[in-house]
């Protein structure tokens, strides 16, 4: 089945991608520590983009952080130390300057969310950008993240993954899933997807596209978001 979805989406993307061969990421696929990813994926859900950005701006503001540094990646650690030197208060209304909660039922403050994300995946001895791979098909991981009030829906985490994944990983959610399964007419799983994604992005490649599975993930994200 895989070689039959891997030559029509091949096909497809070729077609509907023709002006993006060279196809640059949004900034926030460049975050130079992985806590952000957690930041943005947590205080994005049901919120302005702009919001988000101003939030993530407050914090890295306040504590002298470069988003986009070339130097040493500061690591979960680094981060929750600064955070816990805190209390949520002050971290919610001083450093973040955001109240939202994760939840208008039930739901708990993002910021405090945002430190529980971190907590579990220091459980997971997950500190820096290159240990994404160690959770990224988890399903302890995934069960973990969901009991954090407010985010049973798994929607921060898909978000998470799409942030600080590596170019080779892609994060299979609905949107990828349905593109697949549009072009095949088949039911295509979680792995399909990386194994097809990453058989495409070759493909493109010789057909002159600087092209990656996490860069084809976000063309196909966003292409597909457009239609619906």
């Amino acid at each position: 089945m895989n070689s039959k979805i891997i030559e029509k989406t091949t096909s497809v993307c070729i077609e509907i991608f023709e002006d993006k061969k060279n196809y640059t990421l949004p900034d926030v696929y460049n975050y130079s520590h992985l806590p952000l990813c957690v930041i943005d994926s947590v205080f994005s859900i049901g919120v302005r983009y702009e919001i988000v950005q101003n939030t993530i701006n407050n914090f890295c503001t306040h504590n002298k952080i470069d988003k986009f540094s070339k130097s040493d990646e500061l690591s979960t650690t680094f981060f929750l130390n600064l955070m816990e030197q805190v209390s949520i208060k002050e971290l919610t209304e001083n450093v973040y300057k955001n109240r939202q909660r994760t939840s208008t039922r039930n739901g708990i403050l993002k910021s405090e969310a945002v430190i529980k994300f971190l907590k579990i995946l220091q459980k997971y001895d997950v500190n820096k950008l290159s240990d994404v791979y160690k959770i990224i098909s988890s399903k302890e991981f995934e069960i973990d993240i969901k009991e954090i009030p407010g985010q049973k829906s798994g929607i921060s985490l898909t978000y998470f993954f799409m942030l600080a994944g590596s170019d080779d990983l892609i994060k299979p959610d609905r949107m990828i899933i349905r593109f697949l399964e549009n072009i095949s007419g088949e039911v295509v799983s979680l792995t399909d997807c990386q194994i097809i994604l990453a058989e495409v992005s070759k493909n493109l490649q010789k057909n002159g596209f600087d092209i990656t599975p996490k860069k084809l993930d976000n063309l196909i994200w966003n292409y597909q978001r457009d239609l619906n």
